[in-house]
């Protein structure tokens, strides 16, 4: 596929967060700036406060004589923080972020930018190396030395001829050597400092936040970059991936899913073959280099598929284990289901007398009340009965107060003096 337009008529940025060890940064530097690129570029170092004076000095000469132009942070800010100050030098220009830790050979730069080019959401674009996860060679996924015998020059020769303008889309750039497009660097935004600070894991989230909005990532095939890895921090290096692999879980769950699924698949390896034959056809050394790496590889495979049958003896052995146990507990659950129709039996026989006693208590209740009401009634009368003697006791009090009146009155003395005549 043709590139959209020609990636070399503006300036690149090539971003290089240093830190420690002149050694590996002089190389990389001088790899650089030692190569002729078609793609017009400007060298950006960020002095993240280097504790080596050495490193400092050396910095400071290439930026006297305008080699590179010179960030220097007043204090160790973390290695996204260096790199996003690079990001925000030249708001408008494509960049490469390129460790101090990598040398460069050939016309990688415009490789890479071509690559970058092929289609208008391609976000990043990482070369092949020697230590860069999914895109390393001669082994997938590990940190290899660089094939013996061979240049670097070389080595990036044999990926040209191999791998001509081919490319692979990946699911994630890796951030030794990642060309990444302005455009996408403007839609998504910069690193994410918060929480990959100190680096590692910091360009696996930009890429998945890139890709959730339809941007892309290439590994372009026909270009070599070596990378030694880790120099910046590596008495902390394995805490600080450790740290990283957690917090792209939590903000991207899917990722390391991808990541295995890619993996498994290897459609890389169609591309490390094709180099392969190339270094195959170089000599004879290289030739038996390539077989003893093969041979590595397959003792690799050996080895993985006997710890996989160990494993697989293992979970044979614990599913029988887990067999007895669900057998046991089977007959254990046949058990308690008997057990439990018994207690639903004997629950059934209480509820049946609770029912019983339920309906005697009712009957009990309406004979008390019926004999509450025969006692009102009955209390009933009674007052009207004491009401009628009360009355009848007034009555015979009146008659006998009316004949104590009657017997002293002269008028009965006197008829009774007649009554005895």
């Amino acid at each position: 596929m043709p590139p959209l337009e020609s990636p070399t008529q503006e300036t690149i940025d090539i971003i290089v967060p240093v830190y420690r060890g002149l050694a590996e940064t002089r190389r990389c530097l001088e790899s650089v700036l030692s190569q002729p690129q078609e793609s017009p570029y400007e060298i950006v170092v960020v002095d993240d406060a280097s504790p080596e004076p050495e490193l400092v000095a050396y910095l400071d000469e290439l930026a006297a004589r305008q080699a590179i132009t010179l960030l220097r942070q007043d204090t160790n800010a973390g290695f996204v923080a260096a790199v996003n100050r690079g990001l925000t030098l030249h708001p408008d220009r494509d960049v490469v972020l390129l460790n101090s830790d990598t040398e460069v050979s050939g016309n990688w730069l415009d490789r890479l930018a071509r690559c970058a080019y092929t289609d208008p959401r391609i976000g990043t674009a990482t070369p092949f190396s020697n230590n860069a996860t999914i895109c390393s060679y001669p082994r997938f996924c590990e940190e290899n030395p660089l094939p013996e015998g061979l240049t670097l020059a070389e080595i990036d020769g044999l990926f040209q001829r191999a791998n001509a303008g081919r490319w692979l889309e990946i699911p994630t750039g890796v951030g030794f050597c990642l060309y990444i497009r302005r455009a996408c660097v403007t839609e998504i935004g910069l690193f994410d400092e918060s929480r990959f600070g100190l680096g590692y894991g910091e360009e696996n989230d930009f890429c998945m936040r890139a890709t959730k909005v339809g941007w892309r990532h290439l590994l372009c095939a026909d270009t070599f970059v070596h990378h030694i890895g880790s120099v910046s921090f590596s008495d902390r290096a394995e805490a600080l991936r450790t740290q990283a692999q957690a917090t792209l879980l939590a903000l991207h769950p899917d990722y390391p899913a991808e990541i295995q699924e890619f993996i498994g698949k290897d459609p890389v390896k169609e591309f490390r073959l094709a180099v392969d034959r190339e270094r195959i056809c170089l000599s004879s050394v290289q030739a038996l280099q390539v077989v003893a790496e093969q041979y590595a590889v397959a003792a690799d495979l050996r080895r993985h598929y006997q710890q996989s049958l160990a494993e697989a003896a293992a979970l044979q052995q614990g599913l029988a284990v887990a067999e007895r146990l669900l057998n046991e507990a089977h007959r254990e659950l046949v058990t308690r289901d008997q057990a439990l129709i018994q207690a639903q039996g004997y629950v059934r026989e209480r509820e049946a007398d609770i029912a019983r006693a339920h309906e005697r208590g009712q009957r009990l209740q309406e004979a008390l009340e019926c004999a509450s009401q025969r006692v009102l009634t009955l209390e009933q009368q009674a007052e009207a009965a004491r009401q009628t003697y009360d009355e009848l006791q007034q009555r015979h009090d009146a008659l006998n107060l009316r004949l104590e009146q009657i017997y002293g009155s002269k008028s009965w003395r006197y008829t009774r003096f007649f009554r005895k005549q």
